[in-house]
């Protein structure tokens, strides 16, 4: 009654509102102190994080950097093409090099982007030569001090194995036997039936394309048909006289845009460019086929 009198009732419960009002704003102070320290350590943190992640980025530009120079400097210490005579010396050298048990590495490698753990092994830091030669036969041995990569006419199946000696078999490299060799143009065939180097039959012939249209004449969507046209043309001739070749296996070379029309009746198939008179380009062709490119690594 008398703090009723006196006002104080109502003092007291300002009083009381006030308390309320500050303790709920010391809350706030503290969730907002609590809440800036959280963000002060997130901030913290991610910039450790991009900290860390630009390390490792300059940590793999200099790797990348290292090995691109390393590759740079990394080259065959001799490249050269060989055939007939010399070709055969080198594969004579090859043949006499013995080792003990398991010394020597032999391998056919078709592809350089999957080498064989035996390649990767027996070459080492030399292993990238080997990925630029493929498709080639790579030899090398345990101490290094052979290392050569060849690249292979009539290509056998992928294989890596050690031995005493290295696994060479001529006919991968130099005409044995009989067999036919073709060379296929989009305006040119010409076949001969060989055995050994000595060429004992010969076909060929050429197709007259239509190489331009005037303005005045036919559209170029229509001289490109015309085009096409007299391709499949000739090809279908190429395919029947090779259909009637008299001997196996079927070597075929020439453009690659159009030998792979006949590559499910050869047993090899490579580009080559080899131009002139059907006989004569044959003999360019047979020479390009049968060199072998010998890269020392």
């Amino acid at each position: 009654m008398l703090d009723d009198l006196l006002g104080r009732t109502e003092l007291k419960e300002r009083i009381e509102t006030l308390e309320e009002e500050k303790e709920h704003l010391e809350r706030q102070l503290a969730a907002e102190q609590e809440r800036r320290a959280d963000a002060v350590t997130d901030r913290q943190e991610a910039q450790r994080q991009v900290n860390r992640l630009e390390d490792r980025v300059a940590e793999l530009e200099d790797r990348v950097s290292r090995l691109q120079s390393a590759d740079a400097e990394l080259s065959f210490r001799r490249e050269s093409a060989v055939r007939g005579s010399r070709l055969d010396e080198i594969l004579a050298r090859l043949e006499s090099v013995e080792t003990g048990p398991e010394g020597l590495l032999t391998a056919y490698v078709p592809d350089g982007h999957d080498l064989p753990e035996a390649v990767r092994e027996g070459f080492g830091d030399r292993t990238r030569l080997v990925s630029r030669a493929a498709p080639c036969l790579a030899v090398t041995d345990d101490a290094g001090l052979v290392g050569v990569c060849l690249s292979v006419p009539v290509s056998p199946e992928p294989f890596a194995e050690w031995g005493e000696s290295a696994r060479l078999d001529r006919s991968w490299f130099q005409p044995r036997g009989t067999y036919t060799l073709a060379l296929v143009r989009s305006d040119l065939f010409a076949m001969g039936t060989y055995d050994g180097r000595e060429r004992t039959a010969f076909h060929g012939f050429d197709s007259d394309l239509t190489s331009q249209h005037s303005k005045g004449g036919f559209s170029q969507s229509r001289f490109e048909r015309l085009r096409e046209e007299e391709i499949d043309d000739h090809l279908d001739r190429c395919r029947a006289a090779l259909e009637e070749r008299a001997a196996d296996p079927l070597y075929v070379v020439g453009e690659q845009s159009v030998i792979w029309e006949v590559s499910d009746l050869a047993t090899v198939t490579a580009p080559v460019d080899a131009t002139g008179d059907p006989e004569a380009a044959l003999e360019d062709a047979f020479e390009d086929f049968w060199t072998v490119q010998v890269r020392s690594v």
